[in-house]
């Protein structure tokens, strides 16, 4: 099983290390939304467990802050998560650069076949209608 690390900016693990890392990928996306998604899928033997927060995995967050991380239990969050959000960040290719063990290299692609995830994502929820909550 391949891991993907998702990060918005420098990453201090060295992926490819054998023995260590030559499982994980690191990919950085810093795009026009500074903030970003704290997701945390695991796939747990074919049981999706999908945690969302602000905890930022850094040593002075976890030391002297308080960080917040829930668990989704819905499937269709779930689902929606991992299937959309994660996607697309995982196929962005016009802002995102991979980490090799040495440094970090453009995640390029063709021109015409780039995507950005943000904007790919800023799409897809300004092209659906606003949900109505009802009241009774």
């Amino acid at each position: 099983m391949e891991i993907d690390l998702i990060v918005r900016g420098v990453c201090c693990l060295k992926p490819g290390v054998p023995g260590v890392s030559e499982r994980i990928r690191v990919r950085s996306v810093v795009g026009r939304f500074l903030e970003h998604s704290r997701v945390y899928w695991f796939a747990n033997g074919g049981r999706d467990d999908l945690y969302f927060g602000s905890a930022d995995l850094m040593e002075r967050n976890l030391n002297r802050r308080v960080e917040a991380v829930c668990r989704i239990r819905d499937e269709g969050i779930i689902r929606h998560i991992r299937d959309v959000v994660l996607d697309v960040y995982l196929r962005d290719s016009d802002r995102a650069y991979l980490l090799t063990c040495s440094r970090y290299q453009p995640a390029l692609s063709e021109p015409d076949a780039r995507v950005n995830a943000q904007q790919e994502l800023l799409a897809w929820y300004t092209s659906r209608p606003a949900a109505v909550d009802s009241v009774d």
